[in-house]
């Protein structure tokens, strides 16, 4: 069963509630609010974890690499130019992608109600 929102990719872009699509949902650079300023949408049960992180430096990895690797074959530059180009650019590119990305993820759990700390409704341990 999905909620219904703003669009996922929408609310990454804008970084905003996902219910609402108003308010904040960072409180600072990555830092996830605790609840949404104008719906009142309660943000504290949700959390991303490293999904995001972990795309986002798998897809700089291909931005920067590939480049880097064909830089090598056609010119042939010595070792400080690239670490003078590809750090600075593969951490401009981490940066610039990481906050959206992870509004989008969180956007994306929510479309999907997806909850951390609660049990599944096909959980049927018998936990006390």
């Amino acid at each position: 069963m999905s909620r219904s929102g703003i669009s996922p990719v929408s609310a990454g872009i804008k970084c905003v509630c996902p219910q609402c699509g108003e308010g904040a949902l960072f409180n600072g650079y990555l830092k996830i609010a605790n609840e949404c300023e104008c719906c009142g949408l309660n943000f504290r049960n949700q959390d991303a974890g490293d999904g995001p992180a972990s795309v986002v430096i798998l897809l700089v990895g291909i931005l920067v690499v590939f480049p880097a690797l064909l830089l090598e074959v056609a010119v042939k530059p010595p070792l400080w130019v690239h670490a003078l180009l590809w750090l600075p650019l593969a951490t401009l590119f981490t940066l610039s992608i990481l906050r959206p990305f992870k509004a989008f993820w969180f956007a994306l759990m929510y479309r999907n109600n997806v909850v951390q700390g609660r049990k599944g409704p096909k959980d049927t341990t018998n936990n006390p």
